[in-house]
């Protein structure tokens, strides 16, 4: 997911960047940005964890129902599909 930031440059906000927001690990399982609510740390409910250009990207729900995505490692999804938090989607 990329999300829109506003970068000082040279005392004024003129520039804006991209910033990547990642997946981060839990005891349970993936949690992502929610752009809607505008929260981090948001779980994600029935990830499927696909493989897109050499990215693993998961893709879910929240609880209220809106659509959620997260980049990670090979490492990472693989490590939450051993623990059954996700399900292997297309591109394995």
């Amino acid at each position: 997911m990329f999300v829109k930031t506003k970068v000082p440059y040279r005392g004024l906000f003129l520039k804006k960047q991209f910033k990547l927001i990642m997946a981060t690990p839990t005891s349970g399982g993936i949690t992502a940005y929610s752009v809607k609510t505008k929260t981090k740390n948001v779980p994600m409910i029935d990830p499927v964890i696909d493989v897109k250009s050499g990215r693993y990207i998961a893709t879910g729900k929240d609880s209220a129902g809106n659509k959620m995505a997260a980049i990670m490692s090979k490492a990472t999804a693989e490590g939450h599909i051993s623990s059954g938090a996700a399900k292997k989607g297309s591109g394995w």
